[in-house]
């Protein structure tokens, strides 16, 4: 990861911004995320603000982010318009949301917590109303990749010697039956959780970030993002609710909660590799604090029987006392 100063702005930035017709705006470096991009408020006279993402090559490539903007722009939901771009330079110019985040409002207003929650849940219905975009299929081979992210960098850092062919075994056990069912799919964003939903002004009229590994996949996964979140606990019963609720008049519910529950465990594990990683890779430490909650998280869809392999690959190989402790301590 680059040790650039964070505050620094990017070379070219001037002439971008120039070309954009921001010239001369005041220029506020704003907190990163766990990749290379890196964001900055745009001001200039008359409060009028504007938001520049850079996504530098060869590490990032905007492209992806513009595509999957303009599609959900056309489909009718609220990503930040685009304004202007260079993507060979890796500079956007975007809509500005401002500044009320879903978790940071219910952080403030923890009471509005089951109307929010209820109008994200919306959202993806909405969204999954909509023919799948132009993008590529969430298949068994990027389910596997993202899961061996578990046993590639959280294992070796409990310094564990696991089964490896076991747990691809497990995986393609677990995820097969569901491949049938996320055909033809939906528009899977990924990263749907209350970090990256903007509230616009009303708590119903939603915003939506971080959506550039969009693909084409189970209706299932962006709801447990939103619903197993990394970042911010939901109550079990809230989760109940919020599942209920997306699965009003859906024919099969039992068939959708064990797919949930795949999916979930899917995902937790290759959090839980992700964050090491961050840590040991790329110098962020902050983030092995949010290993426990994702590991609570883990055990409970691997209570679910639909995970059964998996359960059991986890007994043979993941010390009792680790999986107890969350994880287990890392020194950071």
């Amino acid at each position: 990861m680059s040790s650039a100063d964070p505050a620094a702005v990017p070379e070219g930035i001037e002439p971008f911004i120039a070309s954009a017709g921001w010239s001369g705006a005041a220029i506020e470096p704003l907190p990163g995320d766990a990749s290379f991009r890196r964001y900055f408020r745009l001001r200039r006279s008359g409060d009028r603000t504007a938001m520049l993402m850079h996504a530098p090559p060869p590490h990032e490539d905007p492209a992806p982010f513009l595509r999957a903007a303009r599609w959900l722009d056309d489909a009718g939901l609220r990503p930040p318009r685009v304004l202007h771009e260079d993507s060979a330079k890796g500079f956007v110019l975007l809509e500005d949301f401002g500044e009320v985040r879903m978790r940071d409002y219910l952080d403030a207003w923890p009471q509005d917590e089951r109307e929010i929650y209820a109008a994200a849940v919306d959202t993806l219905t909405t969204l999954h109303k909509v023919t799948p975009g132009p993008f590529t299929a969430y298949g068994l081979p990027e389910y596997q990749r993202e899961a061996k992210l578990f046993i590639d960098w959280f294992c070796p850092a409990r310094n564990l010697y696991v089964d490896g062919k076991g747990w691809a075994e497990a995986w393609d056990e677990v995820l097969t039956p569901l491949l049938g069912r996320q055909r033809p799919g939906v528009t899977v964003l990924r990263d749907y959780h209350a970090e990256n939903i903007m509230l616009l002004g009303a708590l119903h009229k939603q915003g939506l970030l971080d959506f550039q590994d969009a693909l084409v996949g189970h209706p299932a996964y962006d709801l447990v993002s939103l619903l197993q979140d990394a970042r911010r606990d939901v109550s079990p019963e809230l989760e109940s609710e919020m599942v209920a609720r997306y699965l009003r008049g859906h024919a099969d519910p039992e068939t959708f909660v064990a797919d949930y529950a795949r999916l979930g465990a899917q995902r937790n594990a290759k959090i839980v590799g992700i964050f090491v990683r961050l840590w040991k890779r790329d110098g962020k430490p902050r983030y092995l604090d949010l290993i426990p909650r994702v590991w609570a998280l883990l055990e409970r869809d691997l209570a679910h029987p639909a995970l059964a392999p998996v359960a059991a690959w986890f007994d043979a190989n993941i010390p009792a006392d680790v999986r107890r402790a969350g994880g287990g301590a890392f020194e950071a």
